[in-house]
């Protein structure tokens, strides 16, 4: 009787621990929903924006009516999308009440096409008189290339300053999988097509060599011209003290001149409540992006014209997808939606991905294509628009890139694998088939390809790589010789782009939205952010979930995020438009 007893408490225990958890989630999904547009905050004066950058910064945020909750404790990430940083940044160069803003940096979560708009904004900033302080313990190249625009670059006196110039270290898998008898085939077109590469290769090939140190020189230059503009040293000589690695702890980076100052934090917020004038902590009006976002006004909700801003944004699938992955049925649905509603008048389209399906592409190019007849269509590049993700650009009336972008990447590739050798040897597993055909069982993992399937699969191949090359050619008015000899899946910088006709602009979103407007001639309009984002408590749920891979994956780091990349791969399409891996370049 008493395990019974117990049994049962136990159970009545866990459900009103479930009643409570979901009456709590409802009671706040209720109580956000009615203060989403009511909550503004008051921004007091001689108050500082203070950047921290805590969240990952993405090219579209989370709009949670839950945000409001504390999840710290469930130890889950925040996103952030990048324009409330720039909105911020904007905004605080014309508000009275905005003394200056504070850099917080350690690192910051985001790509180098994001890092570049949030420095321009703050390139903008300075032109208001207003001070930027930048504060770390230790600065990543990612955070320096930040707070290399400060008025003044304060370290940790025990801290350090990472300035070693720019790697890129691929992982190759081919040794593994011969190890577990797994052959793979590739068949690709395009010299420089090397996303296959690391299931064939134990090192990377000289044609993917030369174009990797391609891009990250041109990503590197980029960022050594960015500092000497904001430290004012010759490019040459940072050049030369990463080379030398002349900057090994905090003291040598001020002896470099990169750092003005070694100072502890609480010497910090001393110089921050004297130019706030106040005398303690408590008293210091430091606004974060969210808080200061609620006091930015948004616009009239009236104004009935609208430019819909398009976010295309992970890996290309086919199917429905989700905000994190790039369906072609979501996203062709809501170009459609946007070509259908009378008051969009224009059409952004945000990429960031490393493309993928090539069949999901094609079913976006020709929704883009059908959107251009009617309405003016603008491309905006994030850090990744490459193979896939530039196929779904090219039919933009204009298409801007930041100098940092990835893209071009225009080849195709096939990844046939065969694991009979694994599973006989490895789990004693064999395949046997009977067939209606020759080709019934084409593409099949569970034997090895003939020369003529082979062959088959190289044509099927090459018709979509043409068929690729062709609609670069007609899209981009380039001939399609030129379009061949710039193709061949290499790589390029949204700086390498623009000179070879890629691109049209180098520039960000709010560059982009811009032109939309002036195509449409529109002096006032609304933004309309498509496709809409997921049920929030849905999104909860998969945030509760999926917190304990987010948190591996930061524990782990660059080997389990090129496990998603092959995972991608490998689930995907067999015949894909998809860029090598992502560059590992810091």
């Amino acid at each position: 009787m008493r395990q019974f007893l117990k049994f049962t408490l136990a159970s009545f225990t866990g459900f009103l621990l479930v009643f409570l958890v979901i009456f709590l989630i409802f009671s706040a999904l209720v109580a956000g929903l009615m203060s989403k547009d009511d909550k503004v905050t008051e921004i007091k004066k001689n108050s500082i924006l203070h950047l921290d950058f805590a969240d990952v910064i993405a090219d579209r945020g989370t709009e949670n009516p839950l945000s409001g909750i504390d999840f710290t404790s469930l130890e889950g990430s925040q996103t952030t999308s990048f324009r409330d940083y720039t909105r911020s940044i904007h905004a605080a160069a014309e508000d009275d009440k905005i003394l200056g803003i504070f850099l917080d940096l350690s690192d910051i979560q985001t790509d180098m096409a994001i890092r570049q708009e949030i420095r321009n904004a703050l390139k903008d900033f300075k032109k208001s008189g207003k001070f930027i302080y930048a504060y770390s313990e230790t600065y990543t190249q990612s955070s320096y290339h930040l707070a290399s625009l400060a008025d003044s670059i304060f370290l940790y006196p025990e801290g350090d300053l990472m300035f070693m110039g720019y790697a890129s270290e691929p992982m190759f898998f081919k040794g593994m999988l011969d190890k577990l008898g797994i052959e793979v085939k590739l068949i690709r077109v395009g010299k420089y097509k090397s996303a296959g590469e690391p299931f064939i290769r134990e090192n990377l090939s000289e044609e993917n060599r030369f174009q990797v140190s391609s891009y990250i020189n041109s990503l590197y230059t980029n960022f050594l011209n960015d500092v000497s503009e904001g430290r004012n040293i010759p490019a040459d000589s940072l050049r030369a003290i990463a080379n030398d690695l002349r900057v090994e702890n905090a003291r040598m980076a001020v002896e470099q001149k990169l750092v003005d100052k070694l100072a502890y934090i609480d010497e910090i917020h001393d110089l921050l409540m004297a130019k706030a004038d106040v005398k303690k902590l408590k008293d210091l009006n430091l606004v974060s992006v969210s808080d200061y976002m609620r006091a930015v006004p948004k616009g009239s909700i009236s104004e009935k014209n609208r430019i819909a801003v398009v976010y295309a944004i992970g890996d290309i699938t086919s199917g429905e997808g989700d905000d994190a992955t790039i369906g072609s049925d979501r996203i062709a649905g809501a170009l459609r939606d946007a070509r259908l509603d009378e008051n969009v008048k224009a059409v952004v389209l945000r990429v960031n991905s490393p493309g993928g399906s090539a069949l999901a592409s094609d079913v976006i190019w020709r929704e883009m294509t059908l959107l251009k007849k009617k309405k003016p269509l603008v491309v905006s590049m994030g850090g990744l628009a490459a193979s896939g993700g530039y196929y779904i650009a090219i039919a933009a009336d204009t298409i801007y890139a930041e100098p940092t972008t990835i893209t071009g990447s225009i080849g195709v590739f096939g990844l046939i694998p065969n694991i009979s050798p694994f599973m006989k040897n490895k789990l004693g597993l064999t395949f046997d088939r009977v067939t209606t055909g020759k080709y019934a069982d084409l593409g099949t993992a569970t034997r090895a390809m003939t020369p003529e399937e082979e062959a088959i699969i190289q044509r099927l191949v090459n018709n979509i790589y043409d068929d690729f090359t062709t609609k670069v050619a007609k899209n981009r008015k380039l001939s399609l010789d030129s379009v061949q000899a710039m193709a061949q899946g290499r790589v390029y910088t949204g700086s390498q782009a623009l000179e070879i006709g890629l691109v049209d602009r180098l520039g960000n979103l709010d560059d982009a939205i811009a032109t939309a407007a002036r195509m449409a001639k529109l002096d006032k309009y609304r933004l309309k952010e498509l496709p809409e984002m997921k049920n929030p408590i849905d999104e909860l749920l998969s945030e509760l979930t999926g917190m304990q891979a987010r948190n591996l994956e930061q524990e782990i780091g660059l080997p389990l995020r090129q496990w998603k990349t092959v995972k991608g791969i490998l689930e995907n399409d067999r015949i894909q438009a998809r860029m090598e891996f992502l560059p590992a370049v810091q």
